[in-house]
């Protein structure tokens, strides 16, 4: 059993118990990012796998917390940019404009203060 990896090896999938969790309705295609997702009433937790290089684009929203996973992001939150490599965190505060440049490979947990961020697809 592989308990941690390095960048040199091959990309860990999220657990096949995490996978079957329901999808949300992004506005991206599926060929590009895949999800799942865990919901309450106090919150949204979201498991991303970008397949492609993606562009997020500018927005705001409630209050994010993420991780990465695996992979790079370069974000700019609030007018600054800095890249998030496998192990950071980046916190987006209530109604803070950010956007991503987003690596092909790249997987992170972003946990969203709005329960209803993203319609569930069951």
């Amino acid at each position: 059993m592989v308990l941690f990896h390095t960048t040199e090896d091959f990309i860990m999938p999220y657990p096949e118990f995490i996978t079957a969790f329901p999808s949300i309705d992004v506005p991206f295609p599926t060929d590009i990012v895949q999800t799942a997702v865990v919901r309450s009433d106090a919150g949204l937790v979201a498991f991303f796998t970008f397949l492609k290089d993606m562009e997020l684009p500018m927005h705001s929203h409630g209050a994010q917390w993420g991780t990465v996973i695996e992979g790079e992001i370069e974000f700019t939150i609030g007018g600054e940019t800095k890249i998030y490599n496998t192990g950071d965190s980046y916190t987006i505060p209530a109604g803070i404009e950010h956007g991503a440049r987003i690596k092909a490979g790249t997987r992170v947990i972003d946990v969203f203060e709005e329960a209803d961020r993203y319609a569930v697809i069951d």
